[in-house]
C-alpha cells in the first residue's frame, strides 16, 4: 500500500510540518463554506433588490472577454467592481458567465477570486485561497481584520509554492499563531469555531510517531496523543495517507486548473510560466515516490500531454 514510502517522507520533519500545515488548509476551507456561501447569497439578492436592471437577463449570451457587454451585464460588470476592495486590481473575469451573474451567487463570487476558478460551482468546490481571496476583495464582508487575512493567504501562498515541500519549525509556530488570530474573528461561525479545534488538534500530532508503527494494523495504548478528541489509536497510517493524497490532489487541480485557464492571450506571462515550473516541480516530486507515482498516474499523464503541447 506504499506505506513504507510514507514513512520514510515522514521521516523528515520539514515535510510533516508541510503536511500538517496544508492539512489546516483544508480543515480552514471546510469552515468557510458555508459562511461564504451565506454572506455571497445575501449579498446578490441585495444587488438585484436594489437595482432593477440587474434583474433583466443577459440580452446577447455576453462572453467575459467579449468586446462589448449588453446592458445588463455591463451594469452587473459595474456593480462587480464598485464592491471590490481593490477596483484597481486585477479581476479575473475568466472566472465567470456574465449571463449567470443574474441567477447564480457563485458567479458573482468568482470575479473576486484568483483565476482558474472557472469551472467551479459553489463554495464547496473551492480552495482556502480562493475563499479567502473572496473575503479580502469583497466589501460584502464587513468589518474584518484584512491584514489578517493577507497574512494567511500570504502563509498559503508560501506553502504551496514550496519547492521542496517543506517548512522550518518557526514558519509553522508564525503560522499557527496567524491561522489562530484568523479563526477568532469567526467565534460566531460553528463551523469555523470546530475547524479551529480541527486546526489545533492537527498542528499537536506527532505524525513521525503515528507512523512508526506502519506493519501493523492497530496501535498500542501507550503511543496515545494528549489530546481530548484525537488519539495516536484512532489515527492509522492508511488516514495520514489519504489526508497527504487529499493535499496533493488539490494541489495538482489548482495547478492544472490554472494553467489551462492562461491560455488567454492577454494572460500575464509571468504567471504562465511559475505556474508552469510549480507544475514540474509538484510532477517531478511524484515521480520520485512510486506510492505517489502511481496514485497520480492519470494526472502524471495529463501533465505530459500539457508539456507536449508547449
Amino acid at each position: 500500500m506504499g506505506l513504507e514510502e510514507l514513512a520514510l517522507r515522514l521521516n523528515d520533519r520539514e515535510y510533516k510540518n508541510w503536511l500538517k500545515a496544508a492539512r489546516c488548509l483544508l480543515l480552514l476551507r471546510e469552515g468557510l463554506h458555508p459562511f461564504t456561501s451565506h454572506h455571497m447569497r445575501a449579498f446578490h439578492a441585495d444587488l438585484l433588490n436594489q437595482n432593477s436592471l440587474l434583474r433583466k437577463p443577459c440580452q446577447t449570451s455576453c462572453r467575459p472577454r467579449g468586446t462589448k457587454l449588453c446592458r445588463p451585464c455591463s451594469e452587473w460588470h459595474t456593480v462587480i467592481l464598485k464592491h471590490h476592495r481593490q477596483p484597481d486590481a486585477t479581476v479575473n473575469w475568466d472566472n465567470c458567465s456574465p449571463p449567470h451573474w443574474r441567477t447564480d451567487h457563485w458567479e458573482l463570487a468568482k470575479a473576486y477570486m484568483p483565476r482558474g476558478q472557472g469551472k467551479k460551482t459553489g463554495a464547496d468546490q473551492c480552495d482556502a485561497s480562493a475563499l479567502l481571496n473572496l473575503i479580502n476583495y469583497c466589501d460584502c464582508f464587513g468589518s474584518m481584520d484584512l491584514k489578517c487575512v493577507r497574512e494567511v493567504i500570504r502563509y498559503r501562498n508560501e506553502l504551496m509554492h514550496s519547492c521542496e515541500f517543506c517548512v522550518k519549525d518557526e514558519w509553522l509556530r508564525c503560522y499557527q499563531t496567524t491561522l489562530k488570530k484568523l479563526v477568532r474573528q469567526f467565534s460566531h461561525v460553528p463551523q469555523m469555531a470546530a475547524a479551529g479545534r480541527q486546526i489545533e488538534e492537527m498542528l499537536g500530532i506527532d505524525l513521525s510517531i503515528c507512523v512508526s508503527g506502519w506493519d501493523q494494523m492497530d496501535f498500542a495504548d501507550t503511543d496515545r496523543l494528549e489530546s481530548d478528541s484525537l488519539s495516536q489509536s484512532e489515527i492509522s497510517a492508511d488516514l495520514i495517507s489519504k489526508w497527504e493524497a487529499e493535499l496533493l490532489q488539490e494541489r495538482l487541480q489548482e495547478l492544472l486548473d490554472t494553467t489551462t485557464a492562461a491560455a488567454a492571450p492577454d494572460d500575464d506571462d509571468d504567471a504562465k510560466t511559475q505556474d508552469a515550473e510549480q507544475l514540474k516541480r509538484l510532477s517531478g516530486f511524484l515521480q520520485a515516490n512510486r506510492d505517489l507515482a502511481d496514485r497520480f498516474s492519470a494526472e502524471l499523464q495529463a501533465i505530459k500531454s500539457l508539456e507536449a503541447r508547449e
